[in-house]
């Protein structure tokens, strides 16, 4: 199992939100490339960033981090938020990044999505934000029609490889992830499951284990010191 810990960007800063919220935000650094280096010597092979900017607008106000992160630590960096263009996508690809998570887009723009996974393949995941049983988009502001079942089944018989998987009610709460949604979902499905939201201790890094799912993602617990980093991703192998 890869651990990908992960940068939220929020100008220029690494931020924390609780549950999604913009208006509950945790700044934990004025420089995130420092933590990207950090990633690193914790034997990071893999970072998730996220622009919070960019998810609710469309943007790219933080690509040059994005960029400085991708070249500066030579590590497989994802990036989401706001990703709903081909000329993002190829901005994000020519700047490093190694893949680009489609959030809304891959709701909203099915064409859109086609597209980018016909052209990179692999390069292309999509983010599954789940709120009460139902995909969240627009940064977490608004429901779509699609539970989560439905829109796991149709991302997989469009190809989609990687899809990162996060209960919005867990995220930043630290009180644990949603091991019996990643359960079912592994069992289910045959895409690569990436477990994001609420992980906060060695016991569930232990149990997606176990699990086997493709990864899990290490916000909130990196910043407060609940999970050391370095032993997470050995603990992973």
């Amino acid at each position: 199992m890869i651990i990908l810990p992960a940068i939220d960007l929020y100008e220029g800063k690494a931020v924390r939100l609780y549950k999604g919220d913009y208006e509950n935000m945790t700044v934990y650094s004025d420089n995130p490339v420092e933590i990207a280096e950090d990633f690193k010597n914790c034997g990071a092979t893999h970072i998730h960033m996220v622009d919070l900017e960019g998810a609710k607008d469309g943007t790219t106000p933080n690509l040059d981090i994005v960029k400085q992160v991708a070249e500066e630590t030579g590590l497989f960096v994802e990036i989401g938020g706001g990703i709903r263009s081909m000329e993002t996508v190829e901005a994000y690809l020519s700047a490093g990044v190694s893949r680009v998570i489609l959030g809304t887009a891959a709701v909203n723009d099915e064409e859109f999505l086609k597209k980018a996974v016909a052209e990179y393949g692999s390069a292309i995941a999509v983010g599954a934000d789940v709120k009460d049983g139902y995909v969240a988009i627009k940064g977490w502001l608004e429901k779509s029609q699609y539970t989560l079942d439905q829109f796991m089944e149709k991302m997989q018989g469009l190809g989609v490889e990687t899809i990162i998987c996060t209960d919005i009610s867990k995220d930043g709460a630290m009180k644990g992830t949603n091991l019996e949604l990643y359960r079912e979902l592994s069992e289910k499905f045959s895409m690569n499951i990436i477990a994001s939201g609420g992980v906060s201790s060695m016991e569930d890094v232990r149990e997606l284990r176990r699990m086997d799912v493709h990864g899990a993602i290490i916000g909130k617990a990196y910043y407060t010191g609940a999970i050391d980093l370095k032993e997470a991703i050995e603990v992973a192998k």
